[in-house]
């Protein structure tokens, strides 16, 4: 009677969901209500919901924001968060979830709708044939009367919890902070041969995924600059110190030679979107490519094509400083190698990128042609966004509280960073946007890191090792 209000699974709030699980059991884009869902009524989008939203986006999740408000309510919602939206969606009439797939380029096996009302976010998700999580409305102290409709909810989620505990059927998305058991290896985890299947079978859905979508990637390429320069990057192309191998740099300075070519002068137009892989395609040893270093389960290992990370890291560190919208964006460690001359620059390195299916995306969601010019002289990489008209703002990257911590025997980089948009008429700071709150596992000799640095040193001190 009461099944087509029937969510997958309940929790108390957005926060007490295991994400991680979710991961692992094949979900890959998340559709969230706003309202009383992630904040209370009206409320704007606080720092516990744009860490959120980080932490997914890290773990590889897509999001979208599906909400019955106007456009006016959920772009101010949106300001602080990466992620696009649909407003006016009519919920839980089945245009607006559909829709949202189509943005996302998911299948409804892949994606979870996570609202607060079953009449609404519940109905629609299950008329779509899409998994729902059903969490408890966000209230406000002293807050009375809550509807009528919260009564009758009350009431069918009893049933459905009744109808959980008898059949034992529910989704397991709670986080448990109780001891758990070691944890069983995934399926690509297994060996080197597993991992081929796996990754093969990813690049597959990630191309059907592409022929699916209805998302406009920028095709246009210019030789002639355009006028304007928004912003500007470099990077060495080669990195030299203590355990640093230099032939894998050489490959890696190789590989990005052949793989700026296929990006430079790429011009994106309004709602158009600049996709790595679309435009590097596969990186074969018949195009040219050598065994470079790539980051394999948290390993480093070779691979051909390897250290285009750093290209498309360059590009990401570009984009920031502009108004480009970035779209998709994967993380490794941001600390493979100790900080060249000792000099720390963020974002200098944990853009992940892999072949096609680990991409790098941004939109432009501006009124301007949008241009980006990727070259390398002997030594170094230098990136250019460009436009036909100049933007009234400009952009920075800043960072706070960057040090070193060391947890469970092991080193980690611990920061936050934010973009900065300024007037360029007064020079006053308009925006101070968390970007990213970052926790990265050390990669390379301990014994390097500045000891001005670290905290939280427990009783495998780096200077007794």
């Amino acid at each position: 009677m009461f099944k087509k209000y029937y969510p997958g699974a309940y929790a108390d709030s957005v926060f007490a969901i295991d994400y991680q699980k979710l991961y692992q059991k094949g979900f890959r884009a998340i559709i969230f209500d706003i309202d009383n869902t992630l904040v209370h009524h009206g409320a704007d989008a606080d720092q516990n919901v744009i860490l959120l939203f980080q932490k997914l986006h890290r773990l590889g999740f897509q999001t979208i924001l599906l909400s019955n408000n106007d456009k006016a309510r959920v772009s101010r919602f949106v300001r602080e968060i990466n992620t696009p939206y649909i407003c006016d969606a009519q919920k839980p009439q089945p245009q607006g979830y559909q829709q949202a797939l189509r943005t996302l380029g998911t299948t409804e096996k892949e994606t979870i709708v996570i609202g607060d009302q079953m009449f609404v976010d519940i109905v629609g998700a299950n008329r779509c044939g899409i998994p729902s999580i059903l969490v408890h409305y966000i209230s406000v102290p002293g807050e009375k009367w809550i509807g009528f409709r919260r009564y009758l909810e009350k009431a069918i989620l009893l049933c459905f919890q009744y109808h959980q505990r008898s059949h034992k059927c529910s989704m397991h998305i709670h986080q448990n902070t109780k001891q758990r058991p070691p944890k069983r290896k995934l399926f690509c985890e297994i060996s080197p041969l597993t991992y081929a299947i796996s990754e093969k079978k990813n690049i597959l859905k990630r191309h059907l995924q592409n022929h699916r979508s209805d998302i406009r990637f920028a095709k246009a390429v210019s030789h002639q600059k355009l006028p304007y320069l928004i912003s500007e990057c470099s990077s060495h192309l080669i990195k030299k110190g203590k355990g640093i191998d230099p032939i894998t740099q050489q490959n890696k300075a190789q590989n990005i030679r052949i793989a700026a070519k296929q990006i430079h002068g790429i011009v994106i137009r309004p709602g158009e979107t600049f996709s790595f892989w679309n435009r590097v395609g596969n990186t074969t040893p018949q195009k040219g490519y050598r065994e470079g270093r790539v980051l394999i389960l948290g390993k480093l290992t070779t691979g051909f094509g390897g250290g285009l990370c750093n290209l498309a890291n360059t590009i990401h560190r570009t984009v920031l400083e502009s108004p480009l919208t970035v779209t998709e964006f994967h993380m490794h460690s941001d600390a493979l190698a100790p900080d060249e001359n000792g000099i720390r620059v963020p974002m200098s390195a944990g853009t992940s990128v892999s072949y096609n299916y680990v991409d790098y995306r941004f939109r432009n969601d501006t009124d301007e042609d949008i241009q980006l010019l990727v070259q390398c002289d002997a030594e170094n990489l230098f990136c250019e966004l460009r436009s036909t008209n100049p933007f009234p703002n400009r952009y920075e990257i800043s960072e706070e509280d960057h040090h070193f911590s060391f947890e469970n025997g092991k080193y980690y980089r611990n920061s936050r960073i934010y973009q900065d948009t300024y007037d360029k008429k007064t020079n006053e700071r308009i925006a101070h946007k968390l970007i990213l709150n970052n926790h990265s596992e050390v990669l390379f000799d301990p014994a390097l890191l500045p000891s001005e640095l670290i905290r939280s040193i427990g009783k495998y001190d780096k200077k007794t090792e």
